[in-house]
């Protein structure tokens, strides 16, 4: 059973001053004093309740806004939050996702003040409001949060951020831990708890109790390293408990048990390892060194009873061996030296690359079939297949069928242009799990703790069962590690059962084993007694999270009738717990003239693209940045729609045209509108910049793509495309590109009855005069225009109308913004024009030497082999195609309309 990083706390309390402020008054860290800062967190048997409370003196003469900001484990569900100002309390409630969003979305329609507080880091995610505290008044935050603390190479973390910004005069953290089991050691670590901050923190340790106490002083406070803005560290708390050689714990608390089963003393089962390593050109400079330094230091860790095998990857497989070797002194030297002559290059074949390590560990069980051990794979890549089989369903499929349920497979996606959710599906299908490793400086060390927690399986087809229970979490494992843990809740049938039995079958070195627990009556009633003073319903709590993690983990694998089902009830189990899950949303009230704020839990993600994204929905929600949205926007429009009389005495102001033919290309204010219809294309001035268009190719797994040219010289910035016109329909979608090949605003209209013009910060969708704002958001929502329905998800937003569907996607590149449509048809359309509404082409590949040659429309062309980033999906990845000119796409009648 693989564990995770155990429980992360931090906390951020951050003060700005409100619009509101008076010139010439005192400062606003002055104004604004935190008086209090407590933490508080519950420990009992591993589930951890925490609370943080702050409150804030708005001491100025003025109105102040305070910010309240928490980062908190991703693992976490939040589930109160609370604020007093003046003796009077608003509470935050919790509610599906589609209504929190509802109120949300009402509430920055009307161009007020509100804002999403969701955001996600690399092991943190983000809780934050604000409120408007008037002059001499005070304000209380509380918010709680729960988690299970996952045990993870032997040990519990908790770890506890503070950055309160300024010196507090009564600051507190307070860490209480329960576990019947005893507690076998507990550790004290990090900032908060060296040097001279050491004396602020004390421990007191009993057989199963630790209370852990952090009280700066004021002096304290002002250290050296903290710039007069209070205390910044951390303060880790680090600790594990007792464990019998075989049996697990059994607890049981009103119904609802709880077993950890964790034995020691068992010996280790030799495992057959094949590391199945991504070496294509994106992995080039510091992540193929990193990935270097961790496989030598795994090398040095490999077990002497073990066998392992090396595979490189790129567009060609490369074996180290063609079997699996022992560990010795000599093969690891010469695999040292294989490792250290890695070089990144060339395209992604990841099918073949774990099917040629499926095939490694067969003929090793074939020819090993008396020896008991486990045969794992290990594959880490940085991205998406490029060659060979490129549909991610069917490679799933080619691996499942390979393994058939024999092997084990871990899947490593290194950094954030991978298909995390391709990786997941096909672990979870292979009894395994899948870990991001984020491209930072300590990657390496990611990787060696990965290969650390799966380095000694001490168990193997492990089975729960349990005597009259119901409604339990998973009971069947693949694997027990050595210092991971198995937790299994559920529900006891009848409450006055006088004896539970828990049965834990396994494999283990030499044989098979049974691992029984019991809990009598009198064990149930103590073990009752004993927790209640903790909290009651902890077992009960910790079941509904366990259950929650477990079905929402699960569901990438089920049908989607399964999936709604398994959504339905992890709605209902976040309802009634109150907790902030993927399908719910906290709602937090404030007082009158202030609209509420979402909480959010969001998805696994880019730190800085979901940090952007909540600022812009911030700015976004004032008039005046509205306002400015609206203007932004007003070029999009003009690409949407010709009509408006100001946008034609604009577009013929400071008006050059450039000619062939029919061909025009108008060029006002900086911006060049290239129109692709019934007219011959612009003259291409100096300084060319280029779109680059992926084309599908009907038959063939290789695309087409070609470069449109974008005229420069004279005109500046940007050049606005057709992308789709049909005269048919009366559907028209235009696209403003900016210099480096993207597009910075897309529009789309349909007849006279809707428009919708979109940016990197936002859609405005006008429908009969009237406007709605719509904000790039990963939460699924719904909106409708005369004739269009919309659709947004995961900031994708599907414009349906008639057989045309778009969806408008939101891309990051190198921390800058832009957008991408892809237009699909259900059915050709005859009279439409443009540059992304084509239904894909046939090619006939005639000439391979010495020119590559293909026949298309009847009509033989030049290719050259290439490659293009297909910016239809999140993930961008670059794939193969055959560069052709436009002109090739073309059929002959409208090249002669167009005069080509």
């Amino acid at each position: 059973m693989m564990s995770v990083v155990g429980g992360v706390l931090l906390l951020s309390l951050i003060l700005g001053p409100s619009s509101a402020g008076v010139e010439g008054e005192e400062s606003v860290t002055d104004a604004l004093d935190v008086y209090s800062f407590h933490i508080r967190s519950k420990v009992s048997s591993r589930y951890a309740v925490t609370v943080i409370t702050s409150r804030v003196a708005n001491r100025a003469s003025a109105p102040r806004e305070v910010d309240f900001h928490v980062e908190l484990p991703k693992n976490a569900f939040i589930s109160k939050f609370n604020m007093t100002i003046d003796g009077k309390s608003y509470s935050g409630v919790v509610k599906k996702k589609e209504e929190a969003q509802k109120q949300y979305s009402q509430a920055v329609s009307r161009g007020q003040s509100a804002g999403l507080v969701s955001a996600v880091g690399r092991t943190l995610e983000e809780f934050k409001t604000s409120v408007t505290v008037a002059a001499h008044s005070k304000v209380t935050f509380e918010l709680t949060y729960e988690e299970l603390l996952k045990r993870r190479l032997g040990k519990y973390e908790l770890l506890i951020k503070a950055r309160p910004t300024q010196v507090v005069k009564d600051f507190k953290i307070d860490v209480h831990i329960f576990e019947r089991q005893g507690i076998r050691f507990l550790e004290t670590h990090g900032g908060l708890a060296s040097n001279d901050l050491a004396r602020a923190v004390t421990t007191n340790l009993t057989d199963k109790e630790a209370l852990v106490h952090f009280s700066p002083s004021p002096e304290q406070q002002q250290c050296s390293d903290c710039q007069d803005k209070g205390l910044s560290g951390e303060l880790r708390i680090v600790y594990d408990v007792n464990r019998p050689k075989s049996e697990g714990e059994l607890q049981n608390v009103n119904g609802y048990f709880v077993h950890y089963f964790s034995p020691s003393g068992l010996s280790r089962i030799p495992k057959n390892v094949v590391f199945i390593i991504d070496r294509s050109g994106s992995m080039s400079g510091t992540k193929i060194q990193q990935t270097q330094e961790a496989m030598l230091k795994i090398l040095d860790d490999l077990h002497k009873e073990d066998h392992f095998g090396l595979i490189m990857f790129d567009g060609r497989v490369t074996p180290w061996k063609d079997d699996l070797v022992p560990v010795n002194s000599d093969y690891l030297a010469l695999a040292r030296d294989f490792v250290n002559n890695i070089r990144s290059e060339g395209m992604t074949d990841i099918n073949n690359a774990v099917l040629k390590g499926v095939q490694m560990l067969s003929r090793f069980g074939e020819s090993h079939s008396g020896k008991e051990s486990t045969s794992i794979l290990i594959l880490l890549t940085d991205g998406d297949p490029t060659t060979g089989v490129t549909n991610l369903d069917e490679i799933q499929k080619n691996v499942r069928e390979a393994i058939r349920k024999r092997y084990t497979l871990y899947c490593l996606g290194f950094g954030f242009d991978v298909d995390y959710k391709f990786l997941e599906r096909m672990s979870l299908e292979n009894d395994g799990l899948a870990r991001r490793i984020y491209d930072d400086s300590d990657a390496a060390l990611q990787l060696q703790g990965f290969y650390d927690e799966v380095a000694t399986p001490l168990l193997l087809d492990v089975q729960m069962h349990y005597t009259g229970a119901s409604n339990v979490t998973y009971t069947t494992f693949g694997q027990y590690y050595d210092g991971s843990e198995i937790v299994v809740a559920g529900q006891i049938d009848y409450n006055d059962l006088e004896i539970f039995n828990a049965e834990v079958k396994a494999k283990m070195k030499g044989n098979d084993s049974i691992f029984h627990e019991v809990l009598i009556g009198n064990e149930r009633n103590a073990s009752k007694t004993l927790d209640h003073y903790i909290f009651e319903t902890y077992i009960q709590r910790l079941w509904a999270y366990l259950t929650i993690q477990q079905l929402l983990e699960r569901q990438v694998l089920l049908t989607e009738e399964q999936q709604t089902a398994v959504r339905e009830k992890v709605l209902a189990l976040s309802l009634k717990y109150s907790f902030v899950t993927p399908l719910t949303s906290m709602v937090v009230t404030k007082p009158e003239g202030e609209e509420p704020h979402v909480a959010h839990k969001p998805k696994e993600g880019n730190t800085k693209t979901q940090t952007k994204t909540q600022t812009r929905t911030r700015i976004f929600a004032s008039p005046i940045a509205r306002s400015s949205f609206l203007q932004g926007a007003s070029s999009s429009s003009s690409s949407a729609s010709s009509s408006s009389s100001s946008a034609v005495r604009r577009r013929h102001k400071n008006t050059r045209l450039a000619t062939k033919g029919r061909a025009t290309a108008r060029i006002r204010s900086g911006i060049a509108y290239l129109d692709i219809e019934e007219k011959p294309t612009a003259r291409i001035l100096p300084e060319i910049a280029f779109l680059k268009v992926l084309l599908p190719a009907q038959g063939q797994n290789t695309s087409i793509c070609f470069n449109v040219e974008a005229p420069r010289g004279l005109i500046p910035k940007e050049a606005v495309f057709k992308l789709l016109h049909d005269p048919a329909t009366g559907v028209s979608i235009n696209g403003e590109m900016l210099k480096r090949g993207h597009f910075l605003k897309i529009g789309v209209r349909y007849k006279d009855k809707c428009q919708i013009k979109a940016n990197t910060t936002g859609i405005m969708v006008t429908d009969e005069g009237k406007e709605q704002l719509i904000f790039w958001t990963d939460t699924p929502t719904s909106h409708h225009c005369d004739g269009i329905s919309m659709t947004m998800q995961n900031k994708v937003l599907d414009v349906s109308v008639g057989n045309i569907s778009v969806n408008i996607l939101l891309h990051e590149k190198d921390k800058k913004s832009f957008l991408w449509a892809d237009i699909r048809q259900q059915d050709p359309i005859p009279k439409a024009k443009g540059l992304l509404g084509r239904s894909p082409v046939s090619y006939v590949l005639k000439e391979t030497s010495p020119l590559v040659k293909l026949e298309i429309l009847g009509k033989e062309v030049l290719a050259t082999r290439d490659s293009a980033v297909d910016f239809r999906t999140h993930v961008k990845p670059t794939v193969d195609c055959w560069l052709v000119p436009f002109s090739s796409l073309v059929p002959e009648s409208l090249l002669k309309i167009l005069g080509l």
